[in-house]
């Protein structure tokens, strides 16, 4: 399988940047961090210094030692990997960082001492924060963050790269022609989901059963991460939390719901064990607004929703077997179409750099899947698991709000409309989300 992710593109842009500091790269555990940073080294670098904090006792001596005398610790690091290293050659890793405070610390002294060197760290989003306000480097690095494997990321590691650049490029001929191919794809990955582990065993075996038993050995991961890193009482709260969450999606309202946790419980008994799973990168709350205006998210009301960080883990908790994927789109409706809301709000964060909000109207009446700030506008989101365009929510929502575009995302082909409330109206399919905000900018003004 040959595996390509588009964070590679903005490990090239920082590569180059005139101001560029140390760079973190954030994300929950299992995501590619470490496989990003060897692959950049080797195709950007001439070589790679590369240091593991959690498997190298020297390495964090080495830094705890000599962590705020850059020159000193250069010297020591050359000494431990066998080479020189040379700036503009030499891409510096450092691996598991949450492992090493003194490293994550240093930082700061080779931002300043050293601007030269190419200096890339990789670290839990859990970990690491556990340091800020400590001896974190703030101001002093660049951060990216990443996240499951996209869906034109999954096709082209399926070698599926003509496909992947239909959808990137907007051949909406292209697509047209392909749509039953790429509505395929799109079941599996729901499937696979974008954990890279998952999607490589699917590349080498086609076997979904492996598939599943690889995603659960994930999800017992975390869960023995949960006890490993907090104290019993609290891993036993996050636990819950976790395992609520596809009972939370299933129902018609998919506010986030503290009673249906454990029965009588309340927001100051598990909002410790919520923001540790956020802190961690394996949930994203999607903040509910009570009206679109710009700052869009100084209008949140308190409530949200929650989803996990990627499709395929959703569905292997939740239970799903390979059989939804043999009764046409049944998948794409599972309880009550979580699946495809999940999957939308997973490719507005990895490939568009989104954090999507909500909006339910005072009587409940009608609710707006996603919105998202979109220049002085607020784009609203209609989510649909099917074919069928019935838009009561939206409609509602345009009649009273008089957004100047709107996006409809579903099982139906590309088109572009006039909707009676006023608002141009981007139909795209699901297969496409990533075209969002170019399509909003081709059809209408800024």
């Amino acid at each position: 399988m040959e595996m390509y992710r588009k964070g590679l593109g903005q490990l090239e842009q920082w590569k180059t940047r005139e101001r560029r500091k140390p760079l973190l790269l954030l994300g929950a555990r299992q995501v590619g961090k470490t496989w990003l940073l060897q692959e950049f080294g080797r195709r950007s670098f001439r070589q790679v210094a590369y240091l593991r904090f959690d498997r190298n006792a020297t390495a964090r001596g080495l830094f705890e030692e000599h962590g705020s005398d850059p020159a000193r610790l250069l010297n020591q690091i050359q000494a431990e990997v066998g080479f020189a290293i040379v700036p503009g050659e030499t891409l510096l890793v450092l691996d598991e960082i949450q492992e090493c405070p003194a490293a994550l610390s240093s930082l700061k002294y080779l931002c300043e001492d050293m601007p030269e060197l190419h200096v890339a760290a990789a670290g839990s989003m859990l970990g690491v924060r556990q340091h800020a306000g400590t001896g974190f480097p703030v101001g002093k690095v660049n951060t990216q963050m990443l996240h499951p494997m996209s869906f034109t990321e999954f096709l082209r590691a399926l070698g599926k790269k003509e496909l992947a650049s239909m959808v990137e490029e907007g051949d909406w001929t292209g697509m047209k022609s392909f749509h039953d191919r790429l509505t395929e794809y799109l079941r599996l990955y729901y499937f696979v989901g974008g954990m890279p582990e998952a999607v490589s065993t699917y590349a080498a075996t086609r076997d979904y059963a492996a598939v599943r038993e690889l995603q659960q050995e994930l999800l017992e991961n975390y869960e023995r991460d949960f006890s490993k890193h907090v104290p019993t009482g609290t891993a036993a709260k996050i636990g819950q939390i976790w395992d609520s969450i596809p009972l939370q999606l299933a129902r018609e309202n998919k506010r986030f719901m503290y009673g249906e946790v454990r029965k009588g419980a309340r927001i100051r008994n598990l909002e410790d064990a919520m923001d540790w799973l956020l802190r961690a990168g394996l949930i994203y709350h999607c903040q509910r607004i009570k009206k679109p205006d710009i700052p869009i998210k100084s209008y949140w009301d308190g409530a949200f929703k929650v989803y996990v960080h990627d499709v395929g883990l959703l569905g292997a908790k939740a239970g799903l077997d390979a059989s939804t994927l043999l009764h046409g789109n049944r998948i794409f409706t599972e309880f009550k179409g979580a699946l495809t809301e999940q999957y939308v709000q997973q490719q507005l964060r990895a490939e568009l750099g989104i954090s999507p909000c909500y909006w339910v109207s005072e009587s409940s009446q009608a609710e707006i899947d996603f919105l998202f700030q979109h220049g002085m506008d607020v784009v609203p989101v209609e989510v649909k698991a099917e074919i069928n365009l019935q838009a009561k929510s939206l409609k509602s929502y345009c009649k009273r709000y008089s957004p100047p575009r709107a996006v409809r995302t579903s099982m139906a082909r590309f088109r572009v409309s006039q909707m009676a409330e006023g608002p141009t109206l981007v139909d795209l399919p699901l297969y496409a989300v990533c075209r969002m905000q170019a399509e909003l900018g081709t059809h209408g003004a800024e």
